[in-house]
């Protein structure tokens, strides 16, 4: 007969100490957490901005992090995901399917082939019998007290800055999403509490109605909501700049009617984009949040990472890329490092890769060098392909848009020019673009509550341990 001997946790978490035993990681370590998602940042991009903006063998800001994770990203229903479920995991904890918001992962973005959506942006959900609503971590971040916010350089109310406040069974649906941020509107999402304190990126069109130059067909117009709600609301980058976060405690700020630019384009000062930097969004947001005692959860997104690798475009991925890195950089020095945690990771890979073996301290975005006749040489000689032309170390797996069928001849191209697509494996045709990868991308992290963050572990994981790591 064997005897069962049950132990208390002292005595369980004292075994674990010496070894005997896995401990569990302390709750509640982190009063405030930063969870920085840079859309479509697979280890490539990451590995090829690095080389961008720092050579071989430099550093990105995320790259100094304490612990590092490889997250496996597939949704509920496909191999390679799209943003909506794979950031709503971290957000969740829930796998769900392609296209879904923070919903149970029974809900059905599609009804037989065609998505619950109008091409206004209206959703046309099933008001029930097709999923439920689950919690975020800003939603139980908001309801322990804490300030919450979400910054992004893409519409506010696009997939991932969605994921974090909104609910609904099809990514598409902007105008519904839009109204569930804003207090006093019909669809409000109630869940928000008094509302979230800070709301920084694009996307005005979804909260302006049709009369206004928007896309609301109900006639609503969200940004007069928004100031009767007690925010304060600015569209450009001049009056962004002007605010005083110690005086400022409810922000929306909505800088473009869609995606805010590339930073490639923000950044040049003869484009006059009158747009703020990811980096100086992110400060101020932390600026404001901070000010509450009991702590802060804040979103930031560098969403234009994707929408450039879609385009394969490498070059203006990789600038926003560093862009993202700046806002980390900025943001470590700005927050109260010891009650604060710092997540960072990507929703997805894409399908860009290196090529050739050119020798180091080639330009990235340059054409591959032949190692072994440089080297003999002592100057760079171009490799090239069996048609006998150069290639460039960036290319992606497939791509849309126009296509050759004969290569062009890269000899004399600027292949480092800011416009210069990235040569294709798969041509998807005049009206594709290039698609997600499948493969698992890597997380950063820092500061209290951290321990947790290592090894390879599924997106709905990192949920628990940033719920964990803030008491929630």
């Amino acid at each position: 007969m064997k005897t069962q001997i049950k132990l208390s946790a002292a005595a369980i978490a004292l075994v674990g100490a010496f070894g005997g035993m896995p401990s569990a990681f302390a709750a509640g370590e982190a009063t405030n957490v930063i969870f920085f998602l840079g859309d479509g940042m697979g280890p490539t991009t990451v590995t090829a901005s690095r080389i961008y903006k720092y050579g071989e063998a430099g550093q990105l800001t995320m790259e100094t992090l304490k612990r590092t994770a490889r997250i496996r990203t597939y949704s509920n229903d496909a191999q390679t995901t799209d943003s909506a479920p794979s950031m709503a995991a971290y957000m969740t904890g829930v796998k769900m399917n392609n296209e879904v918001l923070s919903m149970s992962a029974d809900t059905k973005a599609y009804n037989g082939s065609t998505p619950y959506v109008t091409s206004a942006g209206d959703s046309t959900c099933p008001a029930s019998g097709n999923g439920a609503a689950v919690t975020t971590l800003l939603e139980l971040s908001k309801a322990a007290g804490k300030s919450v916010g979400a910054v992004t350089t893409t519409r506010v109310t696009h997939a991932t800055p969605a994921a974090t406040y909104a609910h609904i069974c099809h990514r598409d649906g902007e105008n519904d999403i839009a109204a569930q941020v804003v207090p006093g509107s019909s669809k409000y999402n109630a869940a928000l509490g008094s509302g979230v304190d800070v709301l920084l990126g694009g996307g005005s069109k979804f909260f302006l109605p049709t009369a206004a130059g928007g896309k609301r067909t109900d006639g609503v117009d969200l940004t007069a909501l928004l100031q009767t709600a007690g925010y304060t609301y600015v569209n450009t980058g001049t009056a962004f700049k002007a605010l005083n976060p110690a005086t400022t405690t409810k922000l929306v700020g909505l800088f473009n009617k869609d995606h805010l630019n590339y930073e490639l384009d923000r950044a040049k000062t003869a484009n006059k984009i009158d747009e703020p930097s990811l980096a100086d969004m992110t400060e101020t947001a932390i600026k404001i949040l901070q000010k509450n005692g009991k702590g802060y959860f804040l979103m930031v997104e560098g969403g234009r990472i994707d929408h450039a690798l879609h385009g394969t475009n490498a070059k203006r991925a990789l600038e926003d890329t560093i862009a993202f890195d700046d806002a980390i950089k900025r943001a470590l020095g700005v927050a109260d490092l010891k009650n604060t945690l710092i997540v960072v990771t990507a929703d997805h890979d894409h399908t860009m890769t290196f090529n050739g073996y050119a020798h180091k301290g080639n330009p990235i975005l340059g054409k591959v060098t032949d190692i072994v006749k440089t080297t003999v040489q002592g100057k760079p000689v171009l490799a090239t392909a069996a048609d006998n032309k150069p290639y460039t170390t960036l290319v992606f797996g497939n791509g849309g848009g126009p296509r050759k069928a004969v290569r062009d001849d890269l000899t004399s191209v600027d292949t480092t020019a800011d416009d210069y697509l990235q040569e294709v494996g798969v041509n998807l045709g005049s009206a594709g673009s290039e698609t997600h990868g499948g493969g698992d991308v890597m997380l950063f992290s820092t500061g209290p509550g951290n321990a947790g963050f290592k090894g390879t572990m599924v997106n709905t994981k990192v949920f628990g341990l940033v719920k964990s790591a803030l008491g929630l």
